[in-house]
């Protein structure tokens, strides 16, 4: 078994900033990754970091310009920490080396993103994620901090408890991708998860394929809410053919959205009559696939988003890769011809019920980035709002982990007075099937199934051993089999029907029918096997387990998306077209309850350090 203080789940912005946090805090930490590090999709975020930095901007405006674009459902505590944290965390990078684009003058450079009312948009290019990413793998390099690479986690160690605020994170269970080796790591303080998003759900989406869900689907079965997972964002501008992103930097500079007639929708149609092509992501999608729709589209698909205009020494300068990314997978050249682009799954709003600490329910379980809700966006992120949430969060989560006292979250966890729950009229019971690969009861993944020794606490070394046997027989269980279904079936199935139902526009009638197709999916999960005999880099394997957590995570986003009958942020419900604040000012929280799915809903807080966000009409 390997032991240390703190272990931090995934590689990418968030896990690299939490493990550097906790070592600066004098904890023995480690990195438990299914990727090198700086392979991680973090490496692929394009646009930039939101820092209020110069004089005329404040982190009181940026704070106000996160709620909004929350459309109200962001948290003040978590949106006013960012807001407060940015700044410095942005210095620290710069001081580690991190080479931000930069002015004349020497200061570095800002630009304008939507939704925001100053251009305090902070940028390396069009590769500020990749660069963040090697700044900080550096760090982590520099400290000698240890790095189990190419380990899949694949379950949690936590004891088992019918109450899930009185359960412990003791480690994790992983597989070594190389050799096969499934091992136990105990965390003597805490385990951080920060393992990305669940773009994998859908079949046109800029995650990577790693992108599968993991921490929010292993959290969820040992106890701990996953909140406001409706809530998915489609960046408005991907590429046709791949979802490869191109940055809302190109409509920063100033890019300019034509539709097949040549108009300038955003404009001309109304739908964001101030602010063009720089409101918010979500109205940039919709009016793109309105487009589209009404036979405004290219070859019925796509619009165009034209940069020709900004002259080719700017181009170079500040979006050079986005030409690379056109001419290698669209064959455009973006100095002469306008580029395709369509709305594709970007983000994950929802994750991770944490407070801004990073705490969970389960003592000693953490969670940061976009695995995590600590709910900074609310319905809708702001452009340049994900890499701050991954340097605050990620610092804040590492520092607590350690043992620092942070003061108490103002955010609390789990079920309170104020908690209520909800029903949702389902066409197909959610869950209910164990999607477990074994006959083991649906107890909390990961939890210890006391038998004889019931009522007796195991020691925290005894807990990750009772984890890592029953990761062993689940494994055992699918090397096994001979016969049965194949993972990437049911992959292809499950993207179908989310990308088809559960996309920008959502109706009734399409979310039902996406919950009897994961019913379905679910059920022939049961029957699942591994082709592959080896257990030498066996992605089979790993890939049929993370196929457990694209069920759950794909119900979860189904099921809250069908109890929100109102029209929110990136939320859009043909039958409701308003957005419902006497119903609907709450957040959507979903409780494994031992394998059927408990919804229910806990107040938003908009009462920040010396003001109180009233929700207004969000135009832009």
């Amino acid at each position: 078994m390997h032991e240390h203080d703190v272990l931090v789940v995934g590689a990418g912005g968030a896990g690299l900033r939490a493990a550097i946090a906790a070592h600066e805090e004098g904890a023995d930490v480690a990195i438990v990754t299914k990727l090198h590090p700086v392979r991680s999709h973090t490496g692929a975020a394009e646009g930039g970091i939101n820092a209020a930095l110069r004089d005329g901007d404040s982190w009181q405006d940026h704070a106000y310009d996160t709620m909004k674009g929350s459309d109200y459902l962001g948290d003040a505590p978590a949106i006013e920490t960012l807001c407060q944290d940015s700044p410095e965390e942005t210095i620290q990078l710069e001081h580690w080396g991190m080479p931000f684009s930069r002015e004349d003058d020497g200061r570095v450079s800002q630009r304008p993103f939507g939704g925001l009312s100053f251009p305090r948009t902070t940028y390396a290019g069009a590769e500020t994620g990749h660069h963040l990413l090697h700044t900080l793998y550096q760090q982590v390099v520099k400290r000698g901090i240890q790095v189990y690479d190419e380990w899949y986690v694949s379950r949690l160690a936590v004891t088992e408890d019918p109450d899930p605020e009185k359960r412990e994170c003791h480690g994790i269970v992983a597989f070594d991708v190389q050799t096969g080796e499934v091992a136990g790591f105990r965390a003597r303080k805490g385990v951080v998860l920060a393992t990305g998003g669940p773009g994998q759900v859908f079949d046109h989406t800029t995650n990577a394929v790693s992108c599968t869900g993991d921490g929010p689907a292993m959290a969820y079965r040992a106890g701990v809410p996953m909140e406001d997972m409706e809530f998915i964002q489609f960046h408005p501008t991907t590429l046709p053919s791949t979802g490869v992103l191109i940055s809302e930097g190109v409509r920063g500079e100033g890019g300019i959205l034509y539709n097949d007639i040549g108009e300038r929708f955003m404009f001309e149609h109304g739908y964001a009559s101030n602010d063009g092509e720089l409101a918010s992501r979500d109205v940039v999608a919709r009016a793109e696939l309105t487009e589209v729709n009404e036979g405004r589209g290219v070859d019925d698909e796509y619009v165009h988003l034209d940069m020709r205009h900004l002259g080719e020494e700017r181009i170079i300068d500040r979006l050079e890769n986005i030409l690379h990314l056109a001419g290698d997978f669209e064959g455009v050249d973006g100095l002469v011809e306008p580029m395709p682009v369509k709305p594709g799954q970007h983000y994950a709003m929802g994750g991770i019920e944490t407070d801004e600490n990073g705490e969970t329910l389960v003592s000693g379980l953490y969670a940061v980035g976009e695995c995590a809700c600590v709910s900074v966006h609310g319905s809708n992120r702001l452009g340049g709002n994900a890499l701050p949430e991954l340097i605050v969060f990620g610092a804040r989560a590492g520092r607590h982990a350690a043992g620092t006292d942070l003061g108490e979250a103002i955010i609390e966890t789990g079920r309170t007075e104020d908690t209520e729950i909800g029903e949702v009229d389902t066409p197909v019971a959610p869950g209910a099937i164990h999607a477990g690969d074994t006959d083991e009861d649906a107890v909390a993944d990961g939890g210890d199934p006391r038998g004889e020794g019931a009522g007796v606490i195991p020691e925290p070394n005894e807990v990750v051993e009772r984890a890592l046997e029953a990761e062993n027989r689940r494994i055992d269980h699918l090397m096994e089999k001979d016969e049965g279904v194949q993972q990437a079936e049911l992959r292809a199935k499950l993207q179908k029907t989310m990308t088809q139902n559960v996309n920008v526009f959502r109706t009734e009638a399409g979310l039902k029918q996406a919950l009897r197709d994961i019913r379905e999916v679910r059920e022939q999960y049961q029957d699942v096997y591994v082709d592959d005999p080896s257990r030498t880099f066996n992605t089979d394997l790993q890939q049929t387990i993370e196929m457990r957590n694209l069920i759950d995570t794909a119900e979860a986003i189904t099921l809250g998306a069908l109890a929100r009958d109102e029209f929110r942020g990136a939320h859009w419900r043909q039958e409701y077209q308003e957005r419902r604040d006497e119903k609907w000012l709450k957040h959507t929280l979903l409780s494994w309850n031992d394998g059927t799915p408990e919804l229910w809903y806990k107040p938003v807080i908009l009462e920040g350090e010396d003001k109180t966000y009233e929700p207004k009409v969000r135009s832009y």
